[in-house]
């Protein structure tokens, strides 16, 4: 089967939802390829699950390109290859020339596409990234490397203003070269609005089920997590084993049964 690639995902858009899931080593890589998933995220939540940090904060570039180059091998052992996408970790990209060098070493590592949290303010990088032919993904909503300022894990959007400036960001970051958007912990009704105010594709985490793919962190879909978030559902259940659980999540992503009501958030 053909590698998951940035132009199946765009063809994908609104017509047939997508899958994306967390992974940090080669095993797990290949197994939730396998089990169909399209898009493999070698997030900096590896600050919390791998390392045992209580946030994204401490992890670096080069922990990021270490755990992208060992899912980068598992998942060329997969029977279709996912898309890998990759976060560049805090305070790596503050200017354009620092988020060249770490765009160089994460993409050498095995990415396909670059996460990058923040709003309008990322317009200048992505513009150079996208000229030099390296895929992003701007991350909005809520961005756990701003935790500190935001005060804590709390759903961004619900004010009007916000919500309105939220949409604007997201166009004008998709007209500057961003190939996919991601909404983190939104209402239900932003998300939806701002999916169809733009071309590429919306994947949500708490973010409701109008978005064009969802992404959950492995080690919770999985029930590894004690204290749970809202958006989040176990699908190591019904004695299913852990490839199984990983079929589960996509087939429920693309029947729209995940995410259900009760995963989302309103304004």
């Amino acid at each position: 089967m053909s590698a998951i690639s940035i132009r199946s995902l765009q063809a994908m858009k609104q017509q047939e939802k997508f899958s994306m899931l967390t992974a940090y080593d080669a095993t797990f890589a290949q197994q939730a390829a396998d089990a169909g998933v399209e898009v493999l995220l070698v997030g900096d939540s590896l600050g919390n699950m791998i390392q045992g940090h209580d946030s994204t904060l401490p992890v670096t570039v080069a922990d990021m390109a270490y755990h992208t180059a060992n899912v980068a091998r598992g998942n060329r052992r997969a029977q279709r290859p996912a898309l890998i996408m990759t976060d560049l970790p805090f305070m790596s990209h503050g200017t354009v020339e620092q988020g060249l060098e770490s765009a160089r070493l994460v993409m050498q590592a095995g990415a396909h596409i670059l996460k990058l949290e923040g709003d309008s303010w990322l317009i200048p990088l992505i513009e150079s990234l996208s000229r030099q032919g390296v895929p992003v993904c701007a991350h909005l909503g809520l961005t756990p490397q701003s935790v500190n300022k935001f005060g804590g894990y709390r759903v961004q959007g619900r004010e009007q203003d916000k919500a309105d400036a939220m949409v604007e960001h997201a166009i004008a970051l998709a007209n500057a070269g961003a190939d996919m958007i991601l909404l983190e912990c939104v209402p239900n009704e932003l998300a939806n609005r701002i999916t169809a105010a733009v071309s590429v594709p919306v994947v949500g985490i708490g973010a409701g089920a109008g978005t064009d793919a969802q992404v959950l962190v492995m080690h919770d879909m999985l029930g590894l997590n004690p204290r749970p978030a809202k958006f989040v559902k176990n699908f190591l259940t019904d004695g299913r084993n852990i490839q199984q659980a990983f079929a589960a999540y996509v087939a429920e992503v693309k029947s729209g049964q995940f995410p259900a009501a009760e995963h989302g958030f309103s304004a």
